[in-house]
């Protein structure tokens, strides 16, 4: 009988090793599983304390003073997307007004305008609070502009302030564009443009101005002119100088616009709050991302690198 001692020995070997390569991949089978539960358990707590702090389940002790002067700001060009537009700062509006803590609300300006429509809806919402809670004043602060738009929100507060340099004014409309028809010609390119309405390519770029199509543009903007008019005298009343400048569009410095009635007199924040409100402590009220939205922001390319991972390790135990 032939010796199989050598052979069963080195057979034992083979075996012993492959079951620790067997063994070593089943541990780090589990190993991965393990990350992976771990990872999900992580990114489960992280959108659990999203949505607490989101939804405003977390408690917060309230710290703000028994007594105070609210700020709201508008910044920017005002605009139905953006921190300046409507919804934003009436929302702050209404918050501030609303909390029985506020002895006055002071309305930050720092914006060149912007759209005539989005200024009217915060026009209209700062008189509309300041008749149903006529014991709480609202001041507009203006800083480095309060322009077109920006003195049109401006006009609804009891009082303007302003800094000797700020610029005021720009009460007017305009509606700007571009014509192309001149570089047409000269690269050789044919407009072609069919419509069904004689008047639907109204001041098409790319077409020849029609004169029709421009006087009824300039009357639309009259129109609208008339109604910023209308909302600055409603609001300025007597305190405006009779000066036909007022409404020509021109702008003014802080200074100039205390003297021709479009500002009361110069101030800024803290000094209404102090001096005038006679609240210095100064509650800011203007919407803001929460915490939340702030910390997604911050972390959601981690999030989404951690998610990927845990994909790779899913299929990884998939196999």
């Amino acid at each position: 009988m032939a010796d199989l001692g050598p052979v069963n020995s080195e057979e034992n070997w083979e075996r012993k090793v492959l079951e620790k390569v067997a063994l070593a991949a089943i541990q780090e089978q589990r190993r991965a599983r393990h990350w992976g539960i771990f990872f999900k358990l992580l990114l489960f707590i992280y959108l659990f304390a999203l949505l607490f702090i989101g939804m405003g389940w977390v408690g917060i002790k309230d710290t703000r003073p028994s007594k105070h002067t609210a700020l709201v700001e508008v910044r920017g060009v005002i605009a139905d997307k953006g921190s300046a537009s409507a919804d934003n700062v009436m929302a702050g509006l209404q918050d501030a007004f609303k909390d029985k803590r506020t002895q006055g609300v002071v309305l930050r300006i720092n914006s060149p305008g912007g759209s005539p429509v989005q200024a009217a809806y915060i026009n209209d919402e700062i008189r509309r609070l300041r008749a149903q809670y006529p014991d709480i004043p609202l001041y507009a602060v203006v800083e480095d502009i309060g322009a077109s738009g920006g003195y049109y929100v401006a006009v609804a507060a009891d009082k303007i302030f302003v800094n000797k340099s700020s610029i005021i004014g720009s009460i007017g409309v305009l509606m700007d564009g571009f014509g192309f028809t001149g570089l047409m010609e000269k690269l050789g390119i044919e407009r072609r443009l069919l419509a069904a309405g004689e008047n639907k390519g109204f001041l098409d770029p790319f077409s020849p101005i029609d004169e029709s199509h421009r006087k009824y543009a300039e009357k639309m903007l009259d129109e609208i002119h008339q109604q910023f008019i209308n909302v600055v005298r409603q609001g300025r009343g007597d305190r405006l100088k009779d000066s036909p400048e007022i409404f020509s569009g021109l702008l003014w410095i802080g200074t100039q616009s205390i003297e021709l009635g479009l500002a009361d007199a110069l101030g800024g924040v803290d000094y209404v709050a102090r001096e005038v409100i006679k609240a210095e402590n100064i509650v800011d009220f203007t919407p803001r991302e929460n915490i939340a939205e702030r910390v997604a922001r911050r972390f959601g390319a981690a999030m989404a690198e951690t998610l990927v991972k845990l994909g790779a390790v899913n299929a990884f135990n998939m196999r």
